[in-house]
């Protein structure tokens, strides 16, 4: 099962339309997939005291990372960076549990023209930090804004291409690094 990383809390995000669209082409390779929306991560977990130990409504979260064969990550650029919230999201997750061997692909979007170069560079630093395994297909979405229709699809066919490329070599590259991805100890 690979799972997506719907990267913002934001309420009506294109976030979460790029992640719909995303899960699509998934769905249409047969490739199980599970979503975690950051709009839904539970209120408690923004509290200071949750480092030092995560709300027990942050484990669905956790497991759903912990459960994955891989991730991909779909985010916005805020500012020049990832949104806060997925930092602190990540942050929350089991060390080195969550990404230890664990192959990781990012999508990544921006109203301006460089379409979350930023970052994604940031979260390929994070993750590899981290010791995944990183997908060196990027996506990178500019002009977010003017490139989705009112239904949350791309105007352009070539961007939704570039994205079944993508889910499709990542599928592969998943299934590449399943027999050598060592257990890791909780």
């Amino acid at each position: 099962m690979i799972t997506l990383i719907s990267g913002t809390n934001r309420p009506g995000s294109n976030t979460r339309k790029v992640t719909a669209v995303v899960a699509s082409l998934y769905a249409e390779l047969g490739i199980p997939t599970k979503l975690i929306d950051l709009l839904d991560l539970p209120p408690a977990i923004f509290d200071p005291s949750a480092y030092a130990a995560p709300p027990a409504a942050f484990l669905p979260f956790s497991q759903g990372i912990l459960d994955a064969s891989g991730l991909v990550v779909v985010t916005p650029e805020y500012n020049g960076s990832m949104p806060g919230v997925l930092k602190l999201f990540i942050d929350h997750l089991k060390f080195p549990q969550s990404f230890e061997a664990k192959p990781v692909c990012f999508t990544g979007f921006a109203a301006g023209m460089w379409g979350a170069l930023r970052s994604v560079e940031q979260l390929q630093a994070i993750f590899g930090y981290r010791n995944a395994h990183i997908f060196p297909k990027r996506v990178f979405l500019p002009g977010i804004g003017q490139a989705l229709d009112a239904d949350g699809r791309f105007v352009d066919a070539g961007i939704t291409d570039r994205l079944r490329e993508q889910a499709a070599g990542f599928s592969a590259f998943v299934k590449a690094l399943e027999g050598i991805r060592a257990p890791v100890k909780p």
